[in-house]
């Protein structure tokens, strides 16, 4: 520490847990079958979480019923000169990410076939690490769910992960750029993540909303209230 700088304890003890954990945006994404979790339950909607609303922007639902899914992996990438944009509605409201299939054309095709088949849909963020990411795309709700199948799209060296953009999770074992059904939005300004997380696009519209849902989470990055994945809609323009 430099002599004379100020340095707000809690902040820099917490932003310290948030580091460390990151190799699990690896440890609590375990792909379903690849062994058990320690990600806690996913939170069910109490008095306490009620109260919260008043302030939180969000409608109290019910938690979705949770479980395994799976769906077949696609066997082509996406058009080329195509536009996909993917919107997710949720009881905090709705954002929408912009595809890049350039920057990782099979997690892109992917994430798109998913959201068709209605893969997203009744999920929840089961983590959500304040001022850092939200994290959603396990059907499960435990950290441990996934597609069935993963994909593959090294990440560029220069790769860098600033507010709002959207990449793939993965275990800490698998090789850069693994990707099944699990992805995150940065809510920092600028993640300081390794490359190794296939990118799929940016936040485009209701950046706010993805902001609002990254304050919902607790010391642990556990949810204090339940935020669905009510409905996914895929638009396509040339």
């Amino acid at each position: 520490m430099l002599a004379g700088r100020h340095r707000h304890p809690a902040s820099d003890r917490s932003r310290a847990v948030w580091r460390a954990r990151l190799l699990p945006l690896a440890g609590l994404l375990a792909l379903a079958g690849c062994g058990g979790s320690s990600h806690p339950a996913p939170p069910t909607t109490t008095a306490a979480a009620t109260a919260r609303t008043n302030t939180s922007g969000c409608s109290v639902v019910p938690l979705p019923k949770l479980g395994a899914r799976s769906e077949p992996k696609p066997a082509t990438t996406l058009a080329p000169r195509m536009h996909y944009a993917v919107t997710f509605l949720t009881n905090c409201g709705s954002f929408t990410i912009a595809i890049d299939q350039a920057e990782s054309p099979h997690a892109a095709a992917s994430f798109v076939s998913l959201a068709r088949r209605g893969f997203f849909t009744e999920t929840i963020f089961p983590r959500i690490a304040v001022g850092f990411v939200i994290q959603g795309g396990d059907p499960t709700g435990t950290g441990t769910g996934g597609p069935g199948y993963t994909t593959v799209d090294t990440p560029p060296a220069g790769a860098t992960y600033p507010h709002g953009v959207v990449a793939m999770a993965k275990t800490a074992a698998q090789a850069p750029g693994t990707a099944g059904s699990q992805f995150f939005v940065v809510t920092e300004p600028s993640a300081a993540l390794p490359p190794d997380y296939a990118i799929i696009g940016s936040v485009t519209r209701g950046l706010d909303v993805v902001d609002r849902i990254g304050r919902l989470g607790n010391a642990e990055q556990q949810p204090t209230m339940v935020v669905e994945i009510e409905r996914v809609t895929v638009k396509v323009s040339g």
